[in-house]
């Protein structure tokens, strides 16, 4: 089981087995999800992902021309 410690500054590395698994490379984001009292780390999706996964839930309540105009000027 891969360990790491935190430092001062509650900083911690990733262990190799960790990176290869995700294949994390450097500047990549990694998101962690709590459920139930654990923490389950995983690699972030990029934001254009993020940004059409938000879209799609927007897309039946904003889907029309009436709304477009509306909101023209946000």
């Amino acid at each position: 089981m891969p360990v790491s410690t935190l430092t001062t500054k509650y900083q911690a590395t990733i262990p190799r087995q960790v990176r290869e698994t995700l294949q994390l490379g450097a500047g990549d984001r990694i998101e962690f999800v709590i459920e139930r009292g654990a923490v389950r780390v995983r690699k972030a999706r990029p934001v254009s992902e993020e940004l059409h996964a938000l879209e799609a839930t927007l897309a039946p309540e904003w889907n029309s021309d009436e709304d477009d105009a509306a909101y023209a000027n946000l």
